[in-house]
């Protein structure tokens, strides 16, 4: 990946993570997946329900990536958030935005830990918090994935096999009834 477009989408990334923690939301994870260096689009897992399955929605994401070919993606979490989800024991440090280049090679893991900054606390019991991104510790190649972002990862490359003409339609018309968040570039808008 070219540096100008990697440094772009963890700056991306990072105003997408900080918008949501001034609104007092928790940032879920999210994919950008890329064919021959073009962005497919953003894809972010749905809102949790009671009882959901969050391992299973996050490796979900995979789906868009595969449907379109993918053969880079970056994924990012944030570690608490996605540890409190799926009942797993918080790995790394935290709070942090974690983000993950892959290929069908391998991957690269990023780590940019902040300090949360109270803005405010709303009367329904809610707190707006800002991110003051602290140092960022070196890239890890191969660094170790929790299992919901490793099954992900591990599902990215492999080829989706659907009977039908449009198979990367099918799959964001799918996830989109599913609740996943999807943004496509122009390039790939239906």
């Amino acid at each position: 990946m070219k540096a100008r477009l990697w440094k772009g989408l963890v700056a991306l990334v990072r105003e997408t993570y900080t918008a949501e923690l001034g609104e007092g939301s928790v940032p879920r994870p999210l994919m950008m997946p890329l064919v021959r260096g073009e962005l497919v689009g953003l894809i972010s897992v749905p809102a949790p329900e009671a009882g959901q399955d969050a391992h299973a929605a996050i490796a979900e994401l995979a789906n868009l990536a595969a449907a379109a070919g993918a053969d880079e993606v970056v994924l990012a979490w944030e570690t608490r958030d996605v540890a409190t989800a799926c009942e797993l024991p918080v790995v790394g440090p935290a709070p942090c935005v974690n983000v993950v280049l892959a290929t069908p090679d391998g991957h690269v893991l990023h780590s940019f830990p902040y300090a949360e900054q109270l803005l405010c606390h709303s009367p329904e019991g809610w707190a707006s918090t800002a991110p003051d991104w602290q140092p960022a510790p070196a890239p890890q190649p191969g660094g170790e994935l929790i299992p919901p972002i490793r099954a992900a990862v591990g599902r990215c490359f492999t080829p989706v096999e659907l009977a039908h003409p449009d198979p990367f339609g099918v799959t964001v018309g799918r996830m989109e009834q599913d609740g996943y968040h999807i943004s496509l570039s122009p390039a790939f808008a239906r």
